[in-house]
């Protein structure tokens, strides 16, 4: 079912009254098309929700290739994934790896229990201390559909596999124009350290559960990447 908004309406229903989990959707797929300043592409994304013992599991796949003759410049894909646990603060990661093209994956590892956060980054390992609400990059950009946002800024740890890091979002809302039609967001802006390149924006579908429909960022290397959505499909599925 392709962009089921009021089914994405009665998900903010359940969760909001502790609903069973059964009422959660079993799967959601997300495309985006991918503008950078060397090239275009497209992202697949899925995140699955599964129930096992009475807890809620999650796991987020994503999949980012080149498209055109970007991809004869750039063949190989990065892979990104992450699990873990839905709890009523919203995401709770496990695990969480990212994945360029032949290079060997940037590994996260979080260890709730002792709080502490395993990173693997190219025949590095280190260990920090975690604090509580610790996500990666992925987790991050679907974990308010679990959890309320404040009204002005929120303040959230986020790890990319190499480092763990403290970020300050400020909170607006905009309209957005995307091929799949106009939407009322909620705006989530980095605030950057003076002079930095760095920059990260991001888009929560206020009408459609706040899903990611646009991510707009400036990475270490200066690549600056658009992902905008062009399609929702959300499954529903009643477990036994």
């Amino acid at each position: 079912m392709k962009f089921a908004p009021f089914f994405l309406l009665l998900l903010g229903l359940f969760i909001s009254t502790g609903a069973m989990a059964a009422d959660l959707p079993s799967r959601i797929e997300i495309k985006y098309t991918v503008t950078t300043d060397i090239g275009e592409g497209e992202i697949d994304e899925v995140m699955e929700i599964k129930h096992i013992e009475g807890k809620a599991h999650y796991s987020i796949n994503s999949k980012a290739q080149a498209t055109g003759m970007f991809k004869l410049i750039e063949p190989n894909s990065i892979i990104r994934h992450s699990e873990g646990f839905i709890i009523k603060q919203g995401l709770r990661p496990v695990r969480a790896y990212e994945k360029r093209g032949q290079k060997k994956p940037s590994v996260a590892e979080f260890d709730w229990k002792n709080h502490v956060i395993t990173l693997h980054h190219q025949g590095h390992h280190a260990k920090e201390v975690m604090p509580d609400g610790t996500l990666d990059r992925l987790s991050m950009s679907y974990n308010f559909m679990f959890t309320a946002l404040p009204k002005h800024h929120v303040d959230l740890h986020i790890t990319n596999g190499d480092t763990l890091q403290l970020s300050r979002f400020t909170i607006t809302k905009e309209m957005l124009d995307t091929p799949i039609g106009t939407m009322e967001t909620v705006v989530l802006t980095r605030q950057e350290e003076k002079h930095s390149k760095l920059k990260r924006k991001l888009w929560l579908a206020l009408n459609n559960h706040m899903l990611p429909v646009r991510i707009v960022s400036v990475e270490e290397n200066g690549r600056e990447i658009d992902k905008m959505v062009t399609e929702i499909n959300i499954s529903y599925k009643t477990e036994h």
